[in-house]
């Protein structure tokens, strides 16, 4: 590779490790070849978020306008353009190695879009319409690097444990999405629990929820149990070499979910984390762990049910 080829990788992943740490603790265990691909995707996806979420001080105009600007240029390089940029050398380098759908990441830019004028969802499928491009693409983005002994059976599992990842950030998120003036949480699940966003930014600013608040998020946690459930069987299908790094995601994931439980599903009282002994046990057992081996599923496997 160039230096500037190698900046652009050392780029991205600086920001994965910076940003990522529960995946990135998980990519450290995949061979020294692939993760420079998996932070180049993770950098892409993350510099993107940060036109959207870390420009709130700037008009709605001008973020639309850098987000077009920087998608315009990683379009442009797709079509063998130079592209003059610290971080799109990276994912271009790697769409082109492993001929990466070029339609996922047309979709992942149309999500970041949606996050500059959507606030909220009415609907679980309104929501699914967006994870589509910020969740379910990520899966199939990365599973030719992963590799597969069965790309076709493994692709509707990947796509669910992208949806999985991010229904977990979003219920572990709910009060920094409120501070930024989002609500992922459906409608129409708020409503089904009597919870307003008004009920919302009252528990933030008090530090605790209501009740109604935390039976609509053991909803929401028994939701995301449902795409883990979806997504277990993708893991075995993955290359050997692969299969602790994802085996690892997934339970780190998953032990978010554990740790808004523990906290009996008050988001609001502290952000739910795992804790750094546990992650680096689940690493070290991933490790362990032979290859076919199913994972388990978080927590109880359920219907999404009101108490």
């Amino acid at each position: 590779m160039d230096v500037d080829l190698t900046a652009a990788y050392d780029r991205c992943r600086e920001l994965h490790r910076r940003h990522g740490r529960t995946y990135y603790l998980a990519t450290r265990l995949l061979p020294a070849w692939k993760r420079r691909h998996v932070h180049a995707l993770y950098g892409f996806t993350r510099y993107a978020d940060e036109i959207v979420d870390r420009t709130e001080d700037l008009p709605p105009a001008e973020r639309a306008a850098r987000l077009d600007d920087w998608s315009a240029r990683f379009l442009a390089g797709l079509g063998g353009a130079q592209v003059d940029d610290p971080l799109l050398p990276a994912v271009l380098h790697t769409i082109a190695v492993f001929d990466l759908d070029r339609a996922d990441f047309a979709s992942f830019l149309r999500s970041m879009a949606m996050d500059l004028t959507v606030t909220a969802y009415p609907t679980y499928d309104d929501l699914l319409d967006y994870m589509e491009g910020s969740a379910a693409v990520i899966g199939t983005m990365m599973l030719p690097i992963l590799g597969s002994s069965d790309p076709a059976a493994a692709r509707e599992p990947a796509r669910q444990l992208g949806l999985a990842f991010q229904l977990t950030n979003f219920i572990r998120d709910v009060a920094e999405d409120l501070a930024r003036g989002r609500t992922y949480l459906p409608d129409e699940d708020l409503a089904k629990f009597d919870v307003t966003r008004d009920d919302l930014f009252a528990a933030a600013a008090r530090g605790r929820a209501t009740p109604r608040i935390r039976d609509l998020v053991e909803y929401e946690v028994s939701r995301a149990q449902t795409h883990y459930e979806a997504a277990a069987p993708g893991v075995t299908l993955l290359a050997p070499a692969s299969q602790a790094c994802m085996r690892t995601a997934y339970a780190l994931y998953g032990g978010i979910l554990d740790e808004v439980a523990a906290q009996d599903y008050d988001v609001f009282t502290r952000r739910a984390l795992v804790p750094r002994r546990r992650r680096m046990a689940v690493a070290g057992r991933a490790l362990l762990t032979p290859a076919g081996t199913p994972v388990v599923v978080p927590g109880p496997a359920q219907t999404p049910a009101g108490r």
